[in-house]
């Protein structure tokens, strides 16, 4: 578990939050633990195509396997319905 004093608002849109709660005489005192949110490699944002593409290389692969295998073990018949 990462120690929570890593994690810094500044640089975040939490850090506009703060501002704005400052300017009422308010502050989160729970942002720090959310600022993981905006930082390395949960910054960045989820594409469609990284939803839809996410696992094609390894499904591809399996596939076209099973397609080898079960046309060796299990070869077509030839002719006739």
């Amino acid at each position: 578990m990462p120690d929570w004093r890593q994690w810094k608002v500044e640089g975040t849109p939490l850090e506009f939050t703060q501002q704005r709660l400052a300017a009422r005489g308010l502050k989160d005192p729970w942002a720090r633990n959310e600022a993981w949110r905006y930082s390395g490699g949960f910054a960045r944002a989820v594409t469609l195509s990284d939803v839809l593409l996410r696992g094609f290389k390894w499904g591809f692969a399996a596939f076209a396997v099973a397609l080898a295998v079960e046309y060796t073990l299990f070869p077509p018949k030839k002719g006739g319905h």
